[in-house]
């Protein structure tokens, strides 16, 4: 049911309709959210790969000047991170109930 709720909240953060065109700032703020959630995640020892990679996605379409995918690449980012962080916390006891007693 969690992992459901959650992959729920990544899919409605990925088809969210922008409301305006985005601008450096709303890609800074958006930005700066995701790469903390990703460093959370990566002190957690659980940093998802695709994560890395859809900040770097982020970062070169903003470079571009494409800040409306830029924004909304690093909020995927952000969700994908976030995902991570809840996957670490769910597996840190989860595995208990799989232990033979």
């Amino acid at each position: 049911m969690k992992r459901s709720l959650a992959l729920a909240m990544l899919l409605a953060l990925r088809f969210a309709p922008a409301a305006h065109a985005a601008n450096e700032a709303d890609y800074k703020a958006a930005y700066a959210a995701a790469e903390a959630s990703s460093k959370e995640a990566a002190g957690m020892r659980n940093q998802w790969t695709v994560t890395v990679s859809t900040l770097t996605a982020a970062k070169k379409a903003a470079d571009g000047g494409d800040f409306d995918r830029a924004v909304a690449a690093a909020r995927e980012a952000e969700a994908l991170a976030k995902a991570s962080i809840f996957q670490a916390i769910s597996e840190k006891e989860a595995w208990k109930a799989m232990e033979i007693r």
